[in-house]
């Protein structure tokens, strides 16, 4: 059950940064889910190595709002990167 919240909530935080960083007509379903998964890893870490989310919940809790919203920077963070290198 929780890799279905897990592609759920990705699907969910990849679409919202793509609508934040205005790429949603170019990356369907399956790009969103990918996107918000990783991103939730890599907000996870900003958040962790910057001190601004310490005790965030990891893995086991995909659906804490804090854990959505460092979701959504990460995605966010992840698809500036990649318009950068495309």
């Amino acid at each position: 059950m929780n890799y279905l919240l897990w592609i759920l909530f990705g699907g969910i935080a990849g679409w919202l940064a793509s609508v934040l960083m205005g790429t949603e007509g170019s990356q369907g379903l399956v790009m969103n889910v990918i996107v918000g998964i990783v991103g939730a890893f890599l907000g996870g870490w900003i958040g962790d190595k910057t001190g601004l989310a310490p005790g965030t919940p990891g893995a086991d809790r995909p659906t804490s709002v804090l854990g959505f919203v460092w979701a959504v920077v990460g995605a966010v963070v992840l698809l500036f990167i990649l318009s950068l290198i495309m």
